[in-house]
Protein backbone atom coordinates (compact mmCIF):
# COMPACT_ATOMS: atom_id res chain seq x y z
CA UNK A 1 0.00 0.00 0.00
CA UNK A 2 1.25 3.48 -0.84
CA UNK A 3 2.82 5.40 2.03
CA UNK A 4 2.14 9.11 2.51
CA UNK A 5 5.58 9.89 1.05
CA UNK A 6 4.92 7.69 -1.99
CA UNK A 7 1.51 9.29 -2.45
CA UNK A 8 3.12 12.76 -2.44
CA UNK A 9 5.68 11.63 -5.00
CA UNK A 10 2.91 10.16 -7.12
CA UNK A 11 0.97 13.43 -7.02
CA UNK A 12 4.05 15.42 -8.02
CA UNK A 13 4.99 13.18 -10.92
CA UNK A 14 1.56 12.12 -12.24
CA UNK A 15 1.26 15.01 -14.75
CA UNK A 16 4.65 14.21 -16.31
CA UNK A 17 4.02 10.47 -16.40
CA UNK A 18 0.51 10.96 -17.78
CA UNK A 19 1.82 13.20 -20.56
CA UNK A 20 4.36 10.52 -21.48
CA UNK A 21 2.08 7.48 -21.10
CA UNK A 22 1.35 7.15 -24.81
CA UNK A 23 5.07 6.89 -25.56
CA UNK A 24 5.68 4.68 -22.51
CA UNK A 25 3.02 2.15 -23.44
CA UNK A 26 4.13 1.97 -27.07
CA UNK A 27 7.69 1.22 -25.96
CA UNK A 28 6.44 -1.19 -23.31
CA UNK A 29 4.54 -3.33 -25.80
CA UNK A 30 7.40 -3.22 -28.29
CA UNK A 31 9.89 -4.41 -25.65
CA UNK A 32 7.59 -7.07 -24.21
CA UNK A 33 6.63 -8.52 -27.58
CA UNK A 34 10.30 -8.63 -28.66
CA UNK A 35 11.12 -10.65 -25.54
CA UNK A 36 7.88 -12.67 -25.58
CA UNK A 37 6.53 -12.90 -29.16
CA UNK A 38 4.08 -15.60 -28.06
CA UNK A 39 2.15 -12.98 -26.08
CA UNK A 40 1.61 -10.91 -29.24
CA UNK A 41 0.42 -13.90 -31.26
CA UNK A 42 -1.47 -15.94 -28.67
CA UNK A 43 -2.80 -13.60 -25.96
CA UNK A 44 -3.04 -9.93 -26.90
CA UNK A 45 -5.39 -8.61 -29.59
CA UNK A 46 -2.92 -7.75 -32.32
CA UNK A 47 -5.52 -5.80 -34.29
CA UNK A 48 -5.81 -3.37 -31.36
CA UNK A 49 -2.02 -3.33 -31.07
CA UNK A 50 -1.70 -2.31 -34.71
CA UNK A 51 -4.35 0.40 -34.43
CA UNK A 52 -2.87 1.76 -31.19
CA UNK A 53 -6.10 1.16 -29.25
CA UNK A 54 -4.60 -1.34 -26.79
CA UNK A 55 -1.70 0.94 -25.71
CA UNK A 56 -4.24 3.74 -25.22
CA UNK A 57 -6.36 1.43 -23.05
CA UNK A 58 -3.39 0.48 -20.87
CA UNK A 59 -2.38 4.12 -20.49
CA UNK A 60 -5.94 5.02 -19.51
CA UNK A 61 -6.08 2.25 -16.91
CA UNK A 62 -2.79 3.24 -15.29
CA UNK A 63 -3.66 6.94 -15.22
CA UNK A 64 -7.15 6.28 -13.85
CA UNK A 65 -5.87 4.01 -11.10
CA UNK A 66 -3.15 6.51 -10.16
CA UNK A 67 -5.67 9.35 -9.88
CA UNK A 68 -7.84 7.19 -7.64
CA UNK A 69 -5.01 6.84 -5.16
CA UNK A 70 -4.95 10.62 -4.82
CA UNK A 71 -8.72 11.14 -4.84
CA UNK A 72 -10.14 7.86 -3.51
CA UNK A 73 -13.38 6.63 -5.08
CA UNK A 74 -14.13 3.04 -4.08
CA UNK A 75 -16.94 2.62 -6.62
CA UNK A 76 -14.83 3.85 -9.51
CA UNK A 77 -11.86 1.70 -8.46
CA UNK A 78 -14.08 -1.36 -8.21
CA UNK A 79 -15.44 -0.63 -11.69
CA UNK A 80 -11.98 -0.50 -13.26
CA UNK A 81 -10.70 -3.58 -11.46
CA UNK A 82 -13.82 -5.71 -12.01
CA UNK A 83 -13.88 -5.02 -15.73
CA UNK A 84 -10.17 -5.79 -16.17
CA UNK A 85 -10.31 -8.87 -13.90
CA UNK A 86 -13.16 -10.46 -15.85
CA UNK A 87 -11.35 -9.85 -19.15
CA UNK A 88 -8.10 -11.24 -17.74
CA UNK A 89 -9.88 -14.31 -16.37
CA UNK A 90 -11.46 -14.99 -19.78
CA UNK A 91 -7.92 -15.00 -21.22
CA UNK A 92 -6.46 -17.22 -18.50
CA UNK A 93 -4.07 -14.57 -17.17
CA UNK A 94 -1.91 -15.77 -14.26
CA UNK A 95 0.22 -14.14 -11.55
CA UNK A 96 3.54 -14.73 -13.33
CA UNK A 97 2.44 -12.62 -16.28
CA UNK A 98 2.22 -9.57 -14.02
CA UNK A 99 5.95 -9.93 -13.36
CA UNK A 100 6.63 -9.92 -17.11
CA UNK A 101 4.49 -6.79 -17.57
CA UNK A 102 6.22 -5.09 -14.62
CA UNK A 103 9.69 -5.72 -16.07
CA UNK A 104 8.95 -4.24 -19.47
CA UNK A 105 6.66 -1.44 -18.29
CA UNK A 106 9.27 -0.04 -15.94
CA UNK A 107 12.01 -0.41 -18.52
CA UNK A 108 9.85 1.74 -20.81
CA UNK A 109 9.24 4.34 -18.06
CA UNK A 110 12.99 4.69 -17.47
CA UNK A 111 13.66 4.83 -21.20
CA UNK A 112 11.17 7.65 -21.74
CA UNK A 113 11.62 9.72 -18.57
CA UNK A 114 15.35 9.13 -18.07
CA UNK A 115 16.93 10.97 -15.12
CA UNK A 116 13.51 12.10 -13.87
CA UNK A 117 13.04 8.56 -12.56
CA UNK A 118 14.86 9.04 -9.27
CA UNK A 119 14.84 6.25 -6.65
CA UNK A 120 11.84 7.80 -4.80
CA UNK A 121 9.92 8.19 -8.07
CA UNK A 122 10.68 4.62 -9.13
CA UNK A 123 9.68 3.38 -5.66
CA UNK A 124 6.31 5.21 -5.72
CA UNK A 125 5.32 4.00 -9.20
CA UNK A 126 6.55 0.51 -8.46
CA UNK A 127 4.32 0.41 -5.38
CA UNK A 128 1.37 1.75 -7.41
CA UNK A 129 1.83 -0.99 -9.99
CA UNK A 130 1.91 -3.78 -7.42
CA UNK A 131 -1.05 -2.32 -5.52
CA UNK A 132 -3.07 -2.54 -8.73
CA UNK A 133 -1.63 -5.93 -9.70
CA UNK A 134 -2.28 -7.47 -6.27
CA UNK A 135 -5.91 -6.34 -6.33
CA UNK A 136 -6.37 -7.78 -9.82
CA UNK A 137 -4.64 -11.05 -8.94
CA UNK A 138 -6.93 -11.45 -5.93
CA UNK A 139 -10.04 -10.66 -8.00
CA UNK A 140 -8.99 -13.07 -10.73
CA UNK A 141 -8.27 -15.81 -8.17
CA UNK A 142 -11.82 -15.36 -6.88
CA UNK A 143 -13.24 -15.57 -10.41
CA UNK A 144 -11.27 -18.75 -11.11
CA UNK A 145 -12.48 -20.27 -7.83
CA UNK A 146 -16.10 -19.43 -8.65
CA UNK A 147 -15.65 -21.03 -12.06
CA UNK A 148 -14.29 -24.15 -10.37
CA UNK A 149 -10.89 -24.04 -12.11
CA UNK A 150 -7.29 -23.48 -11.07
CA UNK A 151 -5.88 -20.03 -12.02
CA UNK A 152 -5.48 -19.75 -15.77
CA UNK A 153 -7.03 -23.13 -16.57
CA UNK A 154 -10.14 -21.73 -18.25
CA UNK A 155 -9.74 -23.31 -21.68
CA UNK A 156 -11.45 -26.39 -23.08
CA UNK A 157 -12.88 -27.64 -26.37
CA UNK A 158 -16.56 -27.41 -27.28
CA UNK A 159 -18.38 -29.04 -30.19
CA UNK A 160 -20.19 -26.95 -32.81
CA UNK A 161 -23.62 -28.55 -33.29
CA UNK A 162 -25.46 -25.81 -35.20
CA UNK A 163 -24.54 -22.93 -37.48
CA UNK A 164 -27.08 -20.40 -38.74
CA UNK A 165 -26.87 -17.29 -40.92
CA UNK A 166 -28.78 -14.60 -39.03
CA UNK A 167 -27.88 -11.61 -41.23
CA UNK A 168 -25.79 -11.16 -44.40
CA UNK A 169 -22.59 -10.76 -42.36
CA UNK A 170 -23.44 -12.50 -39.06
CA UNK A 171 -23.55 -16.18 -38.11
CA UNK A 172 -24.80 -17.84 -34.93
CA UNK A 173 -22.99 -20.89 -33.50
CA UNK A 174 -24.32 -23.39 -30.98
CA UNK A 175 -21.86 -25.35 -28.85
CA UNK A 176 -22.18 -28.45 -26.68
CA UNK A 177 -19.76 -30.42 -24.55
CA UNK A 178 -18.01 -33.02 -26.74
CA UNK A 179 -18.47 -35.65 -24.02
CA UNK A 180 -21.83 -37.48 -24.23
CA UNK A 181 -24.37 -36.67 -21.51
CA UNK A 182 -22.26 -33.75 -20.28
CA UNK A 183 -23.47 -30.15 -20.15
CA UNK A 184 -21.42 -27.02 -20.66
CA UNK A 185 -21.09 -24.88 -17.49
CA UNK A 186 -23.87 -22.45 -16.62
CA UNK A 187 -23.47 -18.70 -16.91
CA UNK A 188 -25.10 -15.46 -15.84
CA UNK A 189 -27.17 -13.62 -18.47
CA UNK A 190 -24.98 -11.01 -20.15
CA UNK A 191 -21.70 -12.90 -19.75
CA UNK A 192 -19.31 -13.83 -22.56
CA UNK A 193 -16.77 -16.48 -23.50
CA UNK A 194 -13.39 -16.12 -25.17
CA UNK A 195 -12.77 -18.06 -28.38
CA UNK A 196 -9.23 -18.85 -29.53
CA UNK A 197 -8.59 -19.78 -33.18
CA UNK A 198 -5.49 -20.85 -35.12
CA UNK A 199 -4.60 -18.50 -37.98
CA UNK A 200 -2.64 -19.15 -41.17
CA UNK A 201 0.55 -17.51 -39.86
CA UNK A 202 0.67 -19.77 -36.78
CA UNK A 203 -0.80 -17.27 -34.33
CA UNK A 204 -3.66 -18.19 -31.99
CA UNK A 205 -5.78 -15.10 -31.58
CA UNK A 206 -8.57 -14.61 -29.03
CA UNK A 207 -11.83 -12.66 -29.14
CA UNK A 208 -14.81 -12.46 -26.78
CA UNK A 209 -18.44 -13.21 -27.71
CA UNK A 210 -21.56 -12.73 -25.59
CA UNK A 211 -23.71 -15.77 -24.85
CA UNK A 212 -27.25 -15.36 -26.16
CA UNK A 213 -29.02 -18.50 -24.94
CA UNK A 214 -30.66 -19.38 -21.63
CA UNK A 215 -28.30 -19.73 -18.65
CA UNK A 216 -29.57 -23.16 -17.57
CA UNK A 217 -29.28 -24.71 -21.05
CA UNK A 218 -26.66 -27.45 -21.60
CA UNK A 219 -25.65 -25.55 -24.75
CA UNK A 220 -23.94 -22.24 -25.44
CA UNK A 221 -24.95 -19.92 -28.28
CA UNK A 222 -23.14 -16.85 -29.61
CA UNK A 223 -23.11 -14.73 -32.75
CA UNK A 224 -20.18 -13.55 -34.85
CA UNK A 225 -20.21 -10.53 -37.14
CA UNK A 226 -17.66 -10.59 -39.97
CA UNK A 227 -15.17 -7.92 -38.86
CA UNK A 228 -11.52 -9.00 -38.50
CA UNK A 229 -9.23 -11.99 -38.73
CA UNK A 230 -10.81 -14.09 -35.95
CA UNK A 231 -14.37 -13.57 -37.16
CA UNK A 232 -13.21 -14.33 -40.73
CA UNK A 233 -11.84 -17.66 -39.52
CA UNK A 234 -15.09 -18.49 -37.74
CA UNK A 235 -17.14 -17.55 -40.82
CA UNK A 236 -14.96 -19.41 -43.31
CA UNK A 237 -13.61 -22.39 -41.36
CA UNK A 238 -16.03 -23.40 -38.59
CA UNK A 239 -19.03 -25.64 -39.24
CA UNK A 240 -21.12 -28.32 -37.55
CA UNK A 241 -18.97 -31.10 -36.11
CA UNK A 242 -15.90 -28.89 -35.57
CA UNK A 243 -14.28 -28.24 -32.19
CA UNK A 244 -13.69 -24.72 -30.86
CA UNK A 245 -11.21 -23.79 -28.11
CA UNK A 246 -13.22 -21.67 -25.67
CA UNK A 247 -12.97 -20.26 -22.15
CA UNK A 248 -15.31 -20.48 -19.20
CA UNK A 249 -17.94 -17.68 -19.11
CA UNK A 250 -17.00 -14.38 -17.51
CA UNK A 251 -18.21 -10.77 -17.56
CA UNK A 252 -19.89 -8.39 -15.12
CA UNK A 253 -22.61 -6.86 -17.33
CA UNK A 254 -25.33 -8.87 -15.58
CA UNK A 255 -28.84 -8.09 -14.40
CA UNK A 256 -28.89 -5.83 -11.31
CA UNK A 257 -30.09 -7.41 -8.07
CA UNK A 258 -33.20 -5.26 -7.76
CA UNK A 259 -36.46 -4.63 -9.62
CA UNK A 260 -35.77 -1.08 -10.80
CA UNK A 261 -36.54 -0.20 -14.43
CA UNK A 262 -34.00 -1.21 -17.07
CA UNK A 263 -32.84 0.59 -20.20
CA UNK A 264 -30.82 -1.55 -22.62
CA UNK A 265 -29.09 0.41 -25.40
CA UNK A 266 -27.03 -1.29 -28.11
CA UNK A 267 -25.55 -0.75 -31.55
CA UNK A 268 -24.79 -3.32 -34.24
CA UNK A 269 -23.57 -6.68 -32.93
CA UNK A 270 -23.66 -5.09 -29.46
CA UNK A 271 -27.20 -6.44 -29.42
CA UNK A 272 -25.89 -9.87 -28.32
CA UNK A 273 -25.49 -9.10 -24.59
CA UNK A 274 -28.98 -7.54 -24.76
CA UNK A 275 -30.36 -10.74 -26.33
CA UNK A 276 -28.82 -12.73 -23.47
CA UNK A 277 -30.34 -10.46 -20.83
CA UNK A 278 -33.77 -10.37 -22.48
CA UNK A 279 -33.82 -14.14 -22.97
CA UNK A 280 -33.36 -14.67 -19.24
CA UNK A 281 -35.95 -12.02 -18.36
CA UNK A 282 -38.52 -13.50 -20.75
CA UNK A 283 -37.94 -17.01 -19.37
CA UNK A 284 -38.76 -15.90 -15.85
CA UNK A 285 -41.59 -13.53 -16.77
CA UNK A 286 -39.82 -10.42 -15.51
CA UNK A 287 -42.37 -7.65 -14.94
CA UNK A 288 -40.13 -4.63 -14.44
CA UNK A 289 -40.31 -1.80 -17.04
CA UNK A 290 -37.74 -2.45 -19.79
CA UNK A 291 -36.87 0.03 -22.52
CA UNK A 292 -34.73 -1.40 -25.34
CA UNK A 293 -32.93 0.97 -27.72
CA UNK A 294 -31.00 -0.34 -30.72
CA UNK A 295 -29.13 1.33 -33.58
CA UNK A 296 -28.01 -0.39 -36.80
CA UNK A 297 -27.05 0.36 -40.37
CA UNK A 298 -30.18 -1.09 -41.96
CA UNK A 299 -32.99 -3.52 -41.22
CA UNK A 300 -31.73 -6.10 -43.75
CA UNK A 301 -28.29 -6.27 -42.10
CA UNK A 302 -29.47 -6.20 -38.49
CA UNK A 303 -28.53 -9.37 -36.57
CA UNK A 304 -31.22 -10.90 -34.34
CA UNK A 305 -33.81 -8.37 -35.58
CA UNK A 306 -36.82 -10.67 -35.24
CA UNK A 307 -35.59 -12.27 -32.01
CA UNK A 308 -35.03 -8.88 -30.39
CA UNK A 309 -38.56 -7.72 -31.26
CA UNK A 310 -40.12 -11.01 -30.07
CA UNK A 311 -38.30 -10.92 -26.74
CA UNK A 312 -39.33 -7.33 -26.02
CA UNK A 313 -42.91 -8.15 -27.04
CA UNK A 314 -42.95 -11.04 -24.55
CA UNK A 315 -42.18 -8.76 -21.60
CA UNK A 316 -45.22 -7.22 -19.86
CA UNK A 317 -43.63 -3.77 -19.75
CA UNK A 318 -41.22 -3.97 -22.68
CA UNK A 319 -40.74 -1.12 -25.18
CA UNK A 320 -38.51 -1.18 -28.27
CA UNK A 321 -37.11 1.79 -30.22
CA UNK A 322 -34.79 1.30 -33.20
CA UNK A 323 -32.69 3.65 -35.32
CA UNK A 324 -31.27 2.93 -38.78
CA UNK A 325 -28.81 4.85 -40.91
CA UNK A 326 -31.19 4.19 -43.78
CA UNK A 327 -34.73 2.80 -43.84
CA UNK A 328 -37.69 2.96 -46.20
CA UNK A 329 -40.25 5.60 -45.28
CA UNK A 330 -43.08 3.05 -45.08
CA UNK A 331 -41.51 1.35 -42.03
CA UNK A 332 -40.84 4.55 -40.10
CA UNK A 333 -42.85 5.18 -36.95
CA UNK A 334 -42.41 6.40 -33.40
CA UNK A 335 -40.60 3.11 -32.69
CA UNK A 336 -38.59 2.92 -35.96
CA UNK A 337 -36.48 5.95 -36.83
CA UNK A 338 -33.60 7.05 -39.04
CA UNK A 339 -30.32 8.65 -38.03
CA UNK A 340 -28.21 8.29 -34.92
CA UNK A 341 -29.71 7.09 -31.65
CA UNK A 342 -30.99 10.02 -29.60
CA UNK A 343 -33.00 10.30 -26.39
CA UNK A 344 -34.76 13.57 -27.22
CA UNK A 345 -38.34 12.22 -27.09
CA UNK A 346 -37.80 8.86 -25.37
CA UNK A 347 -39.23 8.66 -21.85
CA UNK A 348 -36.46 7.56 -19.46
CA UNK A 349 -37.26 6.78 -15.82
CA UNK A 350 -34.62 8.58 -13.67
CA UNK A 351 -34.36 5.48 -11.47
CA UNK A 352 -33.42 3.22 -14.38
CA UNK A 353 -30.35 1.04 -14.66
CA UNK A 354 -28.76 1.71 -18.06
CA UNK A 355 -26.84 -1.07 -19.79
CA UNK A 356 -24.86 -0.01 -22.88
CA UNK A 357 -23.45 -2.49 -25.41
CA UNK A 358 -21.55 -1.55 -28.55
CA UNK A 359 -18.49 0.21 -30.00
CA UNK A 360 -16.51 2.57 -27.77
CA UNK A 361 -17.68 5.72 -29.59
CA UNK A 362 -21.32 4.70 -29.19
CA UNK A 363 -20.80 3.97 -25.48
CA UNK A 364 -19.17 7.33 -24.87
CA UNK A 365 -21.79 9.41 -26.67
CA UNK A 366 -24.75 7.55 -25.18
CA UNK A 367 -23.30 7.70 -21.69
CA UNK A 368 -23.17 11.48 -22.06
CA UNK A 369 -26.81 11.52 -23.19
CA UNK A 370 -27.96 9.49 -20.20
CA UNK A 371 -25.97 11.66 -17.79
CA UNK A 372 -27.64 14.68 -19.37
CA UNK A 373 -30.98 13.04 -18.55
CA UNK A 374 -29.92 12.97 -14.87
CA UNK A 375 -29.24 9.23 -14.71
CA UNK A 376 -26.75 8.64 -11.86
CA UNK A 377 -23.30 7.57 -13.11
CA UNK A 378 -23.31 4.51 -10.85
CA UNK A 379 -26.40 3.17 -12.67
CA UNK A 380 -24.79 3.37 -16.12
CA UNK A 381 -23.16 0.02 -16.94
CA UNK A 382 -21.55 -1.04 -20.21
CA UNK A 383 -20.02 -3.87 -22.19
CA UNK A 384 -17.43 -3.53 -24.92
CA UNK A 385 -14.89 -5.95 -26.34
CA UNK A 386 -12.64 -3.15 -27.50
CA UNK A 387 -10.45 -0.92 -25.32
CA UNK A 388 -12.20 0.14 -22.15
CA UNK A 389 -14.16 3.36 -21.65
CA UNK A 390 -12.20 4.83 -18.74
CA UNK A 391 -13.55 8.35 -18.58
CA UNK A 392 -14.24 9.84 -15.20
CA UNK A 393 -17.48 8.60 -13.71
CA UNK A 394 -18.23 5.85 -16.21
CA UNK A 395 -19.71 2.62 -14.93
Amino acid sequence: MLSDAQRSTLAATLPAVQDALADITQRFYRGMFTAHPELHDDLFNRTHQKSGEQPQALAGSIAAFARLQLEPDARRQRFILDRIAHKHASLGVTRDQYTVVHEHLFAAIVEVLGDAVTPPVADAWDQLYWDMADLLIASEADLYARAGVTPGQVWHDALVTERAQISPDTIALTLTDPEPNTSLPGFRPGQYISVQVPLADGAHQIRQYSLTGTPDSPRWQFSVKLAGEVSAYLHEQVFEGDLLHVSMPFGDLVLPDDDLPLTLASAGIGCTPVIGLLTAMAARGDERPVTVLHADRSRDRQPHRGQLAALVESLPQGRLYQWYEKASSHVLSDAVRTGQMALDDVAIDPRTHVMLCGPTGFLSSMRDEFLARDIAAERIHYETFGPELLRSGAR
